[in-house]
């Protein structure tokens, strides 16, 4: 499979996108004045402690507190087994480990996303190119994604025979390694390890080096942490383009083009630090043509911002976001088939789960998702379905989980959510509708100004009326409902004068007594 990561670099954003075979998968945008936050590492404050919530607002100086459950707080029992550690998990309180005003280290799980606050916690965690670094757990993990058990083993074996000399870090020894066989632990760490995806293959040189590196980070940051006040940023993670070279390019990418040449530079600068083999497939993008014009990916984020997504079988898909899901539901459209109805309905519900699946990576939509598959009759072709929507999300960088065919006939399933969709990234709710997606009709407006105007006449002694709204309202009103203005006129026994205010939408009007 061919695989490019296009990136588009301009003073005011960043965007990055992920190609297969021609076809966009994936867009990353991060705007210089709204960068995400998570992975930031902050020195804040408790604000406010909720017993009847287990959790806890954090103030890190943002225009919103910070939300903090007690299930993402560290209270030290990392070193118990994990059926103590359930076990003592459900008798800890927030209370008994929080008290506001109290100075706390945490850091940025999920981004601000509508009217909420940024998910916090108190178990840091330190990425590089091929592991994350834990502080203060004995923890030594590997990606379930490496399939390979012989790889899994000898990557576990690499980890479990380095044991890092602190006291010749302390000195400033540059990558010195005592190998000693552990029993699962590193004691020497400080800390714990996981190892990444990318890793699959990676020399042994290279874990030690990164290992080495992330724990002179850390302590970089416990110092800045101690002399830094309440309420600021303590480390901040990689800006958008570094983060994608550190964490999406692995050995299937072909190219990484970039049409900023200052930003080429560091990413060179980059990769010759951290992923040197890599260097030669990092290409200046200079021609006149826009970068994301390249394979149509311009249209992509166009077309990916649409309620209708079209299959090439002439079905399509209707997606909806909401504040609590996301909606998909799959329709047979134009796709009239060839041999019968279940064949048809099952053909459309095949392609829409390979649709489906680009589709949660392109928008980046997250939480919880509810697919609206057509009716299959057969058990066989429903099995077939899913199986053929778990096989496509299992290239997802986010965590998936879809359960099995509900009663109803619908797929459940939950996507990891770290930061904000793409559609909530690059729009705003309409002002008119205020994001129902609809307006009162103009007939419906007319009545409730007859109402309002009614409701005032018989309350109050009012004076001549004065309505004021859209040209559309005031339209209606001179035209197909003239003569209900003139019988309301003939009731309240007062004239109504209409007047057009030019910067009114439809659902705006005002009502004054003169």
């Amino acid at each position: 499979m061919s695989e490019e990561i296009l990136i588009n670099v301009t003073p005011q954003e960043t965007r990055v996108a992920i190609v297969e075979n021609g076809v966009l998968q994936e867009v990353y945008v991060e705007r210089s004045r709204r960068r995400g936050l998570v992975g930031n590492i902050y020195n804040g404050r408790v604000s406010r402690v909720l017993p009847g919530m287990q959790a806890a607002f954090i103030d890190i100086g943002l225009s919103r507190t910070a939300f903090l459950h007690v299930s993402d707080l560290d209270s030290g029992m990392d070193e118990v087994d994990t059926g103590e550690r359930t076990a003592a998990a459900n008798t800890v309180t927030i209370e008994s480990l929080l008290r506001e005003g109290q100075e706390i280290l945490v850091q940025v799980l999920k981004d601000p996303i509508g009217t909420k606050g940024a998910r916090l916690t108190t178990r840091v965690s330190i990425p590089s190119r091929y592991l994350v670094f834990v502080p203060g757990q004995a923890t030594l993990g590997v990606s379930q994604r490496i399939e390979d058990e012989a790889e899994r083993e000898r990557l576990r074996g690499i980890m479990q025979s380095c044991n890092m000399a602190e006291s010749r870090l302390a000195a400033g020894a540059s990558n010195v390694v005592a190998l000693a066989p552990l029993t699962g632990s590193l004691p020497g760490a400080r800390g714990g390890f996981i190892v990444r995806t990318v890793a699959e293959g990676a020399a042994a040189e290279d874990l030690y080096r990164e290992m080495e590196f992330l724990q002179r980070l850390w302590e970089s940051i416990c110092q800045r942490a101690k002399t830094s006040p309440a309420l600021t940023l303590v480390y901040e993670d990689l800006p958008l383009v570094m983060r994608t070279m550190r964490d999406l390019v692995r050995s299937q990418i072909e190219k990484v083009r970039i049409d900023s040449r200052e930003t080429f530079q560091k990413v060179t600068e980059f990769a010759r630090q951290f992923i040197p083999e890599f260097v030669s497939r990092i290409e200046y993008y200079p021609g006149e043509r826009p970068i994301l014009d390249l394979y149509g990916v311009e249209d992509e984020i166009q077309k990916s911002l649409n309620r209708k997504v079209q299959l090439k079988s002439g079905g399509h898909l209707v997606l909806d976001q909401t504040e609590a899901m996301t909606t998909i539901d799959v329709n047979t459209g134009a796709f009239v088939g060839h041999r019968n109805l279940e064949e048809t309905i099952f053909k459309t519900n095949l392609e829409a789960a390979q649709a489906i699946a680009r589709q949660l990576r392109l928008r980046n939509l997250g939480g919880i998702i509810i697919v609206d598959f057509i009716d299959m009759q057969v058990a066989e072709h429903a099995r077939q379905v899913l199986r053929s929507l778990e096989k496509h999300v299992e290239r997802d960088h986010a965590k998936v989980a879809v359960s099995e065919l509900t009663s109803l006939g619908l797929v459940q399933m939950t996507r990891k959510r770290t930061r904000e969709s793409l559609e909530h990234t690059l729009c705003e709710p309409c002002p008119t509708c205020s994001g129902r997606g609809t307006v009162k009709t103009k007939e419906t407006i007319c009545y409730e100004i007859f109402r309002e105007i009614l409701r005032e006449v018989r309350q109050f002694d009012t004076g001549k009326p004065l309505v004021v709204a859209s040209q559309s309202i005031v339209d209606v009103m001179l035209d197909d409902e003239s003569s209900s203005v003139a019988e309301l006129e003939e009731f309240i026994r007062r004239p109504i004068r209409i007047q057009v205010e030019p910067t009114y939408q439809q659902e705006q009007y005002d009502i004054v007594f003169l």
